[in-house]
């Protein structure tokens, strides 16, 4: 039996979302013994092509489920309430469109609200108008990004609270409520890029990842592993997002962790020769009823 959590996106985004899907989803997951239920952040959907990372990167189509996401943090509140164990995940928080004072105080009160079950993916963000609305330069990724970290974790540590830093200056203080969590709660950073998974072994973190293939899934754990045992820190947990379906029936031709449930249960053992905890199955902008279907299979 494979050891990995199983979970799956919430119905947060697109013009399915709506407050009774979401706890439907969420309560359903529960019943059906899955391990935990995710939400993502998006600030707006431009009515342009847009280009991946800035300018220069790639050009797609912002996706019609940009414009109709729900908050991921007032989400997993309102969803905490409605449940008892499943984990709580937010894959990603774009960290950087929020002040680090205001987003610890926001994660260590959810944190508290649900009993210490709040799994924190935060990100750097890649939207050049995302940054433009939020009034932060885009520059700021990268070392702004690990301050912002540095600075939360300030926040969740012991009273008197200081901090300073480059880009966030926080006054010794006293500030709560803290994590349930001495230290906060388990922090995972989104990203594929060398930089983001040093930085995420640097600090701690665990990484919350997307599966295209298995060589780059693979490769990269293997990086961040080896980068948090020569940064002198334990690895965190890993989280792998699934961007496809759990299906009836097999597949002929299938993305790594789609297919029938049997194809993914093998697919499974991969996972956990990579030791992975989380992995879910995000379907943003999908009826309600397709949502709920997954988990009766997750569980078979």
């Amino acid at each position: 039996m494979s050891g990995v959590q199983l979970g799956v996106g919430l119905p947060t985004s697109g013009e399915y979302a709506t407050p009774e899907a979401i706890v439907q989803v969420a309560e359903e997951a529960e019943r059906a013994g899955l391990g935990s239920v995710w939400t993502y952040e998006r600030l707006l959907r431009p009515t342009v092509p847009i280009a991946m990372g800035g300018e220069g990167g790639p050009v797609m189509d912002p996706p019609e489920g940009f414009a109709n996401v729900y908050d991921p943090l007032e989400v997993l509140g309102h969803v905490a309430a409605r449940t008892e164990r499943i984990k709580l995940g937010t894959s990603v928080l774009d960290a950087l469109f929020h002040n680090p004072v205001v987003l610890a105080r926001r994660i260590a009160t959810l944190d508290r609200l649900s009993g210490g079950r709040l799994l924190a993916g935060v990100g750097q963000g890649w939207m050049s108008q995302e940054f433009e609305a939020a009034g932060v330069p885009m520059k700021r990724r990268g070392a702004g990004f690990e301050e912002h970290l540095r600075a939360m974790r300030a926040v969740w540590g012991p009273d008197p609270v200081s901090f300073e830093g480059r880009f966030y200056r926080i006054p010794e203080c006293e500030i709560g409520p803290k994590p349930v969590r001495e230290g906060g709660p388990v922090l995972l950073v989104g990203g594929f890029a060398p930089a983001s998974i040093e930085r995420a072994a640097r600090l701690g973190a665990g990484l919350s990842l997307v599966i295209f293939d298995w060589d780059a899934l693979t490769g990269t754990i293997q990086a961040y592993r080896q980068a948090a045992r020569a940064a002198g820190r334990p690895a965190g947990p890993v989280v792998v997002q699934v961007n496809g379906a759990v299906t009836a029936k097999p597949l002929d031709e299938r993305a790594p962790l789609t297919g029938s449930a049997e194809q993914v249960a093998g697919d499974l053992d991969r996972l956990d020769q990579l030791a992975v905890e989380h992995v879910f199955w995000a379907m943003p902008g999908t009826p309600a009823e397709s949502v709920q279907s997954i988990a009766p299979l997750l569980t078979r």
